[in-house]
């Protein structure tokens, strides 16, 4: 059994849909270092990263009755790869995302196949340079595999969940054909995904302007 604070409880009580649980994760500060943190370690400390923010949504949406399902998407070096939380209502896929770009965010329960979901991230998924790089993406991962770890609530760092991340199944979304005909994002685009939720300034993380 889970044992949460009674702290805990209550504010997962109130984060009682996707859409309240994306907008408790925008408050979370960005934290720009890989510390692989638990949910509890999270709400405490107040910040995260991706698969900080997707580890304790599913955690929430697992506390709500639903499967803890996160997901991997994956571009090619040097870009990075994006964790998501994936909930499913009436049949239809959506997803719980932090990032501190104005891109890569939350996605309604409007699709009917996980390549669907994540093909709606393709076109916000490029490098400073214009290059589009997603290319694939891992086979949603149920994080109740990792209960006897007790993930939710643990003082160590979770470390192991994004080296599981790596080795499971990854499902390429692009051909060869399709990949040397990609058309760079316009300028426009890489000024807009340059805009930043959360900015560091004289030393401390501050919400921006623009996102309050």
């Amino acid at each position: 059994m889970i044992q949460y604070t009674k702290t805990e409880i209550k504010l997962f009580k109130r984060l009682n849909t996707p859409a309240k649980l994306q907008d408790y994760l925008n408050t979370l500060k960005h934290n720009p270092k890989d510390t692989w943190r638990s949910p509890r370690g999270v709400i405490e400390s107040g910040e995260a990263y991706c698969i900080e923010g997707a580890v304790l949504a599913a955690s929430i949406l697992q506390f709500h009755g639903h499967k803890p399902l996160i997901l991997d998407i994956r571009g090619f070096d040097p870009d990075v790869d994006h964790v998501l939380a994936v909930y499913k209502q009436r049949g239809f896929f959506g997803a719980i995302s932090k990032t501190n770009h104005a891109v890569l965010r939350y996605r309604e329960p409007v699709y009917k196949t996980l390549r669907e979901l994540v093909m709606s991230f393709f076109h916000e998924y490029f490098l400073d340079s214009g290059k589009k790089t997603l290319r694939d993406y891992s086979k949603l991962v149920d994080l109740s595999r990792f209960n006897k770890k007790q993930w939710q609530t643990s003082e160590q760092n979770l470390e192991y969940i994004a080296e599981y991340l790596d080795t499971v199944k990854h499902y390429k979304i692009l051909e060869p054909w399709q990949k040397r005909n990609l058309r760079k994002a316009d300028k426009i685009e890489i000024e807009a995904g340059k805009l930043l939720e959360w900015k560091m300034v004289k030393g401390k993380m501050v919400k921006s302007l623009l996102s309050s």
